[in-house]
């Protein structure tokens, strides 16, 4: 047997055990808001423990996170070196949106059903925390001579924008590896993705009784003139095209609303929350101030209110990298040896933490278990859930990448 048959048969053998591994984290859950996630960490570090791994608990600062908007984050890293080398870091995100209505499964209930594993965060990305832990523990199950380290990131910002995950790690120079593969499925390799821009915008009118609307200023008419131009500016990215396979064009959402005290009364107050997606091409600044002005053109077409825009979240793209081919060719070679096809590279249209390690020069790649597109996995979605086969084959993946990159 040789070592790429050693390791994919210690994965067989040891899978059930796997799979309760991915349903124990499954089971404690992460919400994200509210974002209460350090207990999800305490719980993924006694797992650990009982490997031989022992997880650093970096706790972010209680004010820190109340200040973001959540309650608690603890990121983990294991640490495990087998000489000198490069080191390769595997990072994927615990925290996960909030289950939402129309499970069929109990969201956290973890049921295996037909060979899937139903729950949240089932696939987005609880699972690699599975596929990465038993790719290492394959590895060292060979004993054989390697060189470099390997660390394992398993953090709770992706949700929020990964701020105080991974990018917590790294401007505390917590850690400074030479490659970077993130949470992602098993039928492409992810090396490039959409930047994300998310804004608040409050439009002020004046309150009145509705039975007296002329002594008010109706916020909600200005609002949907502010949208109704936000809608038509949507209409002109789609004329815009990517050059990364994957990424079609650049879009806008406007995700939430609200306004308003009564059905009786106008509306002084509405607040909506937009994200617009950014190709990798285009400029973060250039794209805010075009928004910005076509808010500020729209308001003035509805004299009496006024506008105030604050930025959420700004998400740089993940450009493609010319340091990253080593991990890129061994998950491929990998992938298809295993899978049977062809495994692509391409881009995605999300936007994830692994921005980060690039913006801090890392050369990274997006790969782990999941299908061949986000919507057939229901993630963000009820009935989230993951075919428990390509767990199986994608941990067997990264595990011969690593012992290619640890040579």
């Amino acid at each position: 047997m040789n070592s790429y048959q050693q390791l994919d048969a210690w994965i067989d053998a040891h899978f059930d055990e796997e799979v309760k591994f991915l349903q124990a984290l499954v089971q404690v859950p992460t919400d994200t808001p509210p974002g209460n996630n350090a207990p999800h960490a305490e719980r993924t570090a006694e797992l650990l423990k009982g490997y031989g791994f022992d997880a650093e608990k970096h706790a972010v600062p209680d004010a820190d996170v109340k200040a973001y908007g959540l309650q608690s984050i603890t990121n983990l890293i294991v640490r495990r070196r087998y000489g000198d080398g490069r080191t390769v870091a595997l990072n994927a995100h615990g925290d996960v949106v909030p289950p939402g209505e129309g499970w069929t499964h109990a969201p956290y209930g973890a049921e295996i059903e037909d060979g899937k594993l139903y729950g949240r965060a089932s696939a987005v990305s609880k699972s690699d925390f599975a596929t990465y832990t038993y790719a290492v523990r394959a590895l060292e199950s060979l004993k054989a001579k390697l060189n470099g380290s390997v660390e394992l990131h398993f953090t709770y910002d992706e949700e929020f924008g990964g701020e105080l995950g991974p990018g917590w790690l790294l401007k505390h120079k917590l850690t400074n590896p030479d490659f970077l593969l993130a949470a992602g499925f098993s039928y492409q390799v992810v090396t490039a993705h959409n930047g994300c821009l998310q804004m608040e915008v409050t439009v002020h009118g004046k309150m009145a009784h509705a039975a007296i609307p002329d002594t008010g200023i109706d916020a909600l008419q200005g609002a949907v003139a502010i949208l109704d131009a936000l809608y038509a500016q949507n209409k002109r990215y789609q004329q815009v095209t990517s050059k990364v396979e994957g990424i079609n064009h650049p879009y806008l959402n406007v995700g939430r609303i609200e306004g308003g005290t009564n059905t009786n009364v106008v509306p002084g107050k509405v607040v909506f929350k937009l994200d617009r997606r950014m190709i990798p091409e285009e400029h973060p600044a250039e794209v805010e101030a075009t928004i910005r002005q076509v808010i500020a053109d729209a308001a003035k077409t509805f004299p009496g209110i006024t506008v105030e825009i604050k930025r959420l979240l700004l998400a740089n793209a993940l450009k493609p990298q010319a340091g990253n081919k080593p991990l890129v060719d061994a998950l491929q070679k990998h992938g298809e040896a295993v899978f049977g096809e062809p495994i692509p590279t391409s881009g995605t249209p999300l936007y994830t933490d692994v921005r980060l390690y690039g913006e801090a020069g890392v050369p990274a790649a997006i790969y782990g278990a999941g299908p061949r597109t986000v919507f057939e996995s229901n993630a963000k979605r009820s009935d989230e859930h993951l075919v428990l086969e390509d767990l199986r084959k994608a941990t067997k993946v990264v595990a011969r990448s690593l012992f290619d990159l640890l040579q």
